[in-house]
């Protein structure tokens, strides 16, 4: 089984939102993901919807032997178990989240399906806050 590098954006802007994102990485490394690099801790203005709270972001390089989907269903499974009920992709819009776990890059993979797709653009080429966290992991 080969080793996929892959890239990360975590963020959290209810509860303790730094404790969250050092949990979420802790249960990423638990669930036999190797967390190579992670960036300092970013705080921005929620981005696509208005919220008083808050973010605390994080971007991570991991390696993993799961598939793109395989480690999807890994992340959104750390989100349900944390507490995060809606999904932005079932609600159609943004909301406040616990946490909140992106797959930006999986190697040099493009790769498109309903629920998923990399890399993830927005991260990348549109969102101010992702481009200063992804700047020295892109």
């Amino acid at each position: 089984m080969s080793q996929h590098k892959v890239v990360l954006l975590l963020g959290s802007n209810l509860g303790d939102q730094k404790k969250n994102v050092e949990l979420a990485l802790e249960k990423i490394k638990d669930a036999g993901n190797i967390i190579s690099q992670t960036s300092e801790f970013l705080i921005s203005e929620p981005v696509e919807f208005a919220s008083s709270n808050i973010f605390c972001n994080i971007a991570a390089i991991i390696f993993t032997h799961l598939s793109p989907i395989q480690l999807l269903d890994c992340m959104k499974g750390i989100e349900v178990e944390m507490g995060r009920i809606n999904d932005s992709k079932v609600l159609g819009g943004y909301t406040d989240r616990v946490i909140d776990i992106d797959i930006i890059t999986f190697n040099k993979l493009n790769f498109t399906s309903e629920r998923l797709i990399i890399p993830h653009k927005k991260h990348l080429f549109e969102r101010d806050f992702s481009r200063i966290l992804l700047k020295d992991f892109i």
